[in-house]
């Protein structure tokens, strides 16, 4: 029997730091929810807003498969592998840290903000030589279909990743609806709303809220406005 679970925008974890206002849909630095730790193998989805000139200082990670999405304005990367680069709206970035990496990621920009949706997924094996990548995305790929942006293979669409994973983006018009049909047996999908009000087999979401439907082998999504939500295909069992 298809089992789901809500999370309702207003309901997330929030943390203002000044230079950073985040909210956090699972359990992440002084937010802790027991009932909110991980969705799968899905264990960070942060939807970050950062400063003028500001940023996250170098940092360590380790043994997790990082993913950055750009929503607005444009994020520096600096990290311990020699890579310096900046990614902006219609890029998708993903970091392996496995043995470890340490980096840091700040705003550009002297006059605008950066949002960016940053994502922690448990990888599949550990220890794995640190790695980085990032490409452009084209965004009429997503113009009322589904766009591929992550898979477990290193051939196909989008970035990849050390987890049988699948992300997608969707941009609907109102009234455009697409079945997605699930990877693999096991896996579960969240969904995230960026924008807009979409109907997922007859739940109701609207912007920032998260969608978490398993057990099941397709899910239909409609656009009930002019949309755009991001799909994130993991395993449940990790």
């Amino acid at each position: 029997m298809t089992k789901t679970i809500l999370h309702k925008a207003n309901t997330r974890g929030h943390a203002d730091h000044g230079w950073l206002n985040s909210y956090h849909t699972f359990s992440f630095a002084n937010y802790h929810n027991p009932e909110r730790v991980h969705f799968g193998a899905l264990r960070v989805l942060n939807d970050d807003t950062v400063s003028k000139a500001m940023g996250f200082g170098t940092h360590p990670h380790e043994n997790m498969e990082i993913i950055s999405i750009p929503l607005e304005g444009d994020l520096e990367h600096k990290d311990s592998m020699g890579n310096t680069t900046v990614i902006k709206q219609g890029d998708i970035q993903v970091m392996s840290a496995g043995t470890g990496i340490r980096h840091s990621e700040y705003n550009k920009n002297k006059d605008s903000v950066v949002k960016f949706l940053q994502i922690w997924v448990f990888p599949d094996k550990k220890n794995v030589t640190p790695r980085y990548d990032q490409i452009t995305l084209n965004e009429n790929d997503r113009h009322n279909k589904l766009q591929q942006i992550l898979s477990p293979n290193q051939d196909d669409e989008g970035v990849w990743i050390h987890q049988n994973a699948w992300f997608h983006l969707g941009k609907f018009d109102k009234g455009v609806n697409a079945d997605y049909q699930f990877k693999q047996n096991g896996n579960g999908l969240y969904i995230f709303v960026l924008n807009g009000d979409i109907n997922v087999d007859g739940q109701e979401l609207n912007k920032r809220d998260g969608y978490g439907i398993w057990e099941t082998d397709k899910v239909n999504i409609k656009a009930d406005s002019d949309a755009e939500f991001l799909l994130m295909e993991v395993p449940m069992n990790i």
